[in-house]
């Protein structure tokens, strides 16, 4: 009996040893969804839970409650969430040691953002399924129950995404980048062109960025949500025009690296993942095989 439970006190041991040795997960939506939906947030956690026993995951919330959580990601200064989130993060004595980042479709760009701006705790990996990191330049539709509200945005976009106003109340017209109006989008762009550094090198944010051990980014390749598609790889569309698209080795910001993308690539800490599927259209196994592997 004795020997029994020396060997079940080493075998708690090593169970303890793994589960602290788990690196927690920091995961944000997108557009009109909220931290806990069981279909898609909910959802996530619960799988990466199962799979990495012990994990600590934090889904993301801004607001008091899920209605307000899922109303911020249309309305709430991206700016103030990114804030309010690097406050969360640091006041987190779980994440102290580090964590990864998920982000999801407009969740990808925020999380690139606390990954400049808000270095402790430090982000270890991030992994944006879907972010549009050049921005988009359409709307083709929302998920859900939201079309509404789409349908509201468009016409808002039409009349003035770059004025003061829009900008500071209307999260997708701060990551929207008119590729006719190249000077408008780097002079007014509140959030999305600060963070590309399109109006000058913000020396910091280049460290930070390159502190990533893995920047993962995820293209669905039948993406009818996002325009254009190649933005989730960095990628936009040539200046100037709106149907000719550059990946992103073609673009200024990566031939100047002015944020340090150029000499992350030679690192090998870059890393393009397709799928087929439609935007945020994977499979658990999918999901398991391919994204699992960076949070191991």
């Amino acid at each position: 009996m004795a020997a029994l439970s020396v060997a079940g006190l080493l075998l708690l041991g090593l169970c303890l040893h793994g589960a602290a040795a788990a690196v927690p997960l920091v995961i944000w939506h997108g557009m009109g969804d909220s931290c806990c939906n069981p279909q898609s947030m909910g959802y996530i956690k619960k799988i990466v839970e199962n799979k990495i026993p012990g994990i600590y995951v934090l889904s993301l919330k801004i607001g008091s409650n899920l209605i307000q959580d899922m109303e911020n990601s249309f309305f709430m200064n991206v700016n103030d969430q990114v804030r309010e989130v690097c406050s969360q993060l640091a006041k987190d004595p779980r994440l102290k040691g580090g964590y990864n980042a998920m982000g999801f479709s407009q969740g990808g760009q925020f999380l690139r953002a606390v990954a400049q701006r808000c270095p402790s705790p430090p982000m270890l990996n991030l992994i944006s399924v879907g972010g549009q990191h050049q921005g988009v330049y359409g709307f083709p539709r929302c998920p859900g129950e939201s079309s509404h509200i789409c349908d509201w945005i468009r016409k808002t976009l039409d009349l003035g995404a770059y004025t003061q106003a829009v900008q500071e109340h209307l999260v997708q017209a701060e990551y929207w980048h008119d590729p006719l109006k190249e000077e408008d989008y780097r002079k007014n762009s509140i959030f999305l062109a600060d963070i590309n550094q399109e109006r000058g090198i913000n020396e910091t944010y280049k460290k930070n960025l390159m502190a990533l051990q893995k920047f993962v980014m995820v293209k669905f390749l039948n993406d009818t949500m996002v325009d254009p598609p190649i933005s989730e790889w960095f990628g936009f569309y040539k200046s100037g025009q709106a149907k000719e698209t550059v990946p992103l080795k073609e673009t200024a910001l990566y031939t100047e690296d002015r944020l340090g993308l150029q000499e992350m690539d030679k690192a090998g800490k870059l890393v393009f993942l397709g799928v087929k599927g439609d935007h945020l259209h994977f499979s658990e196994e999918w999901f398991y095989t391919t994204l699992l592997p960076f949070l191991q």
